[in-house]
C-alpha cells in the first residue's frame, strides 16, 4: 500500500526537472490590444485566405492555462513552440498593475511548496513576491466538539514554510509577467471558441507561413472557430477553460460527479495583527478556514448549507463577523485541551513519516475586526471527466477535475496538471513525436490521473464523513469508505483503505 501512495504521491509533488526561464519580450495579443497585429491577421485572413497554424491552441487563459503556457516557455524543448491563448477575458491583453494600498480581493488560492517550486523554476514566483501574499509555517486543524486538535509546524518537516496564500490577480499577474518578459511566441486571442474540429488535415486546409515549423507541428491540425468570425489550426487544443468547460463538451467527454449541497462563502477579512497561521475548524454544517493573506488581512472560506449561505451573506457586517468569531471560538462547542488520540491524532494518518508538533498548546484565533470585501457565494460539487486526452485534444485543471476546497488543492492540482503536460510534449518532442499524437497524450492522463483521483477521494471522503458522521473519531473511518466508493465507479484504481497506512499531506 505504501508503495502505491509513495508512487501518487511522486506524480503530485515531485514533478521537477532542472530548468531556466528564458525571458526578453512580449506577449502578442491578437484582436485587441495591438492594431499591428490585428492587421497582420486581418491581412492574412483576408488577402491570402491563410487561417493562423499554431503548435499549441489552450483555450482558457485562466491560472491554469497560463501556467501551462509559462512553463512551455522555460523549457529549452518547449520554447520554440507557437501558442494561442484563446479567452476572452480583457484581463490577458493589458497590464495589471497592483498597488499595495488596493483593498484585497477575496478571491484567493494557497500555494503549496510543490507548486512554489514549479513557479520559481519557470520564473514566475518571483513576481508573486513582489504584489500582497503571506507564506505560513503553522497550521491548526481542530472539531467543533471539543475533543482535540491537530497543529503542524514546518520546522517539523524541516522546511521554512507550509505554503503561501496569494490572491488570484496576483498569480495570474505573475505568470502573464514572466512570459510576456521571454521571447516565447504566444498570441492572445480576445475571444471565445463556438466549434471545433479534430484531426483535420492541415496540408489541405492550412499553408505554413514559417519555415521554422517544428516536425512535430507537421501532419494533421485541429481547426478551432472563433467568435469574431476567425479560425486557427493548432496541432493541439489544451481545454483549460474551467469546470463548465466548452471544450470538454465539444469533445464528447462526459463527466462523473455529483453537487455537495453546499456553498462557500468566501471574503477578506481584518484583524489588529498579522496572522501567521492557516486555521480550519469543522463545524456540523461544514468547515470554516482562516487564512493569512498579509498586511493584517485573512481569507475566510466558509462551508455551509445553500440557504445559511444566502442569509449570512445579506447580514450586517457587524453581524456576519459576530458569526465568524463565534464559529472560530466558542460557537457550538468547547476549546480542545489536548491533541486528538495523544501522539497519534487523526490527521496523522494524512502526514508523511515526520513527527508533529503534539506538544504545542491549542491557540485561538485572531479576532475578526473588519469586513475588507464583499462576501462571494459558490456551489461545491466535485467532477472528473472520464477521460483526460484523445487525438489533438487534452483536459487540464477544472475542465478535467473540481474538488471541494476543504484543503485547497484545486489550484495545485491544475498546477501538477500543466507542469506533467508541458514535461511529456517536451518528451515528445525530444523523440520526434507528433505533439498531439494520442499516444502521447495518454502518458500524461496516466500520470495525473492517479494523482488527482487519489487526492479527490481523500477530501470526497473527508467531507462526506464529517456531514454523515458528525465526529472527529469517526471521520477516518467514513473517509475511506466513501473514498473507496468514490474510486470503484470510476473503474480505474483500487486502493485499500483499511490498513490506515496510506499517508499524504493535506496543505490548505
Amino acid at each position: 500500500m505504501n508503495r502505491v501512495v509513495k508512487k501518487t504521491l511522486s506524480n503530485v509533488f515531485a514533478l521537477k526537472i532542472p530548468r531556466k526561464p528564458f525571458c526578453t519580450e512580449a506577449v502578442k495579443v491578437a484582436g485587441s490590444t495591438s492594431v499591428e497585429a490585428f492587421n497582420e491577421l486581418e491581412k492574412n485572413q483576408t488577402f491570402s485566405k491563410v487561417s493562423p497554424q499554431y503548435d499549441i491552441a489552450i483555450v482558457g487563459g485562466g491560472m491554469v492555462g497560463i501556467a501551462l503556457a509559462c512553463f512551455l516557455a522555460s523549457m529549452p524543448m518547449t520554447k520554440l513552440l507557437r501558442v494561442a491563448i484563446i479567452d476572452s477575458n480583457p484581463a490577458l491583453g493589458s497590464s495589471l498593475h497592483i498597488k499595495k494600498e488596493d483593498p484585497p480581493d477575496p478571491r484567493v488560492s494557497t500555494v503549496t511548496p510543490a507548486s512554489i517550486s514549479f513557479l520559481q523554476d519557470a520564473g514566475a514566483w518571483k513576481y508573486v513576491e513582489k504584489n500582497r501574499h503571506a507564506y505560513f509555517s503553522k497550521m491548526q486543524v481542530w472539531d467543533y466538539t471539543g475533543l482535540g486538535y491537530a497543529r503542524y509546524n514546518a520546522r517539523d518537516v524541516d522546511k521554512d514554510f507550509l505554503g503561501c496564500v496569494a490572491e488570484n490577480k496576483v498569480l495570474h499577474n505573475a505568470l502573464l509577467s514572466s512570459i510576456k518578459d521571454s521571447d516565447f511566441k504566444t498570441t492572445i486571442y480576445p475571444s471565445r471558441l463556438t466549434a471545433m474540429s479534430l484531426n483535420t488535415s492541415s496540408k489541405s486546409m492550412v499553408e505554413n507561413t514559417t519555415s521554422e515549423e517544428p516536425l512535430s507541428a507537421r501532419g494533421h491540425s485541429a481547426e478551432l472557430q472563433l467568435s469574431d468570425g476567425s479560425s486557427i489550426y493548432a496541432k493541439l487544443v489544451v481545454g483549460a477553460d474551467g469546470g463548465k468547460s466548452h471544450v470538454r463538451d465539444l469533445a464528447g467527454i462526459k463527466t462523473t460527479g455529483w453537487n455537495y449541497s453546499q456553498n462557500a462563502i468566501i471574503c477578506t477579512v481584518e484583524h489588529t495583527s498579522e496572522n501567521g497561521c492557516a486555521w480550519q475548524r469543522f463545524l456540523p454544517t461544514g468547515p470554516i478556514a482562516l487564512l493569512p493573506m498579509g498586511d493584517k488581512f485573512s481569507n475566510i472560506v466558509w462551508t455551509m448549507s445553500p440557504t445559511e449561505s444566502n442569509n449570512r451573506k445579506s447580514l450586517t457586517e457587524e453581524e456576519f463577523l459576530k458569526g465568524v468569531n463565534s464559529a472560530l471560538n466558542y460557537g457550538h462547542g468547547p476549546h480542545p485541551t489536548s491533541s486528538l488520540l495523544g501522539t497519534r491524532d487523526m490527521f496523522s494518518w494524512f502526514k508523511l513519516d515526520e513527527t508533529i508538533s503534539t506538544n504545542e498548546f491549542f491557540e485561538i484565533p485572531p479576532k475578526v475586526t473588519r469586513l475588507a470585501s464583499e462576501r462571494m457565494v459558490f456551489p461545491l460539487s466535485l467532477r472528473h471527466a472520464n477521460s483526460y486526452a484523445s487525438k489533438r485534444l487534452v483536459l487540464i485543471g477544472d475542465a478535467a477535475h473540481t474538488v471541494h476546497p476543504l484543503a485547497g488543492q484545486g489550484v495545485n492540482l491544475g498546477f501538477g496538471d500543466a507542469f506533467s503536460l508541458s514535461r511529456i510534449i517536451a518528451e515528445g518532442i525530444a523523440l520526434g513525436s507528433d505533439i498531439g499524437e494520442v499516444n502521447l497524450l495518454k502518458k500524461y492522463e496516466a500520470e495525473r490521473k492517479s494523482a488527482n483521483i487519489m487526492m479527490m477521494a481523500i477530501l470526497d471522503g473527508f467531507q462526506k464523513a464529517y456531514s454523515i458522521d458528525f465526529g472527529p473519531l469517526n471521520i477516518l473511518r467514513g473517509a475511506a469508505f466513501h473514498g473507496a466508493n468514490y474510486i470503484s465507479p470510476l473503474k480505474k484504481s483500487i486502493i485499500s483503505y483499511a490498513s490506515g497506512e496510506h499517508k499524504l499531506p493535506i496543505f490548505f
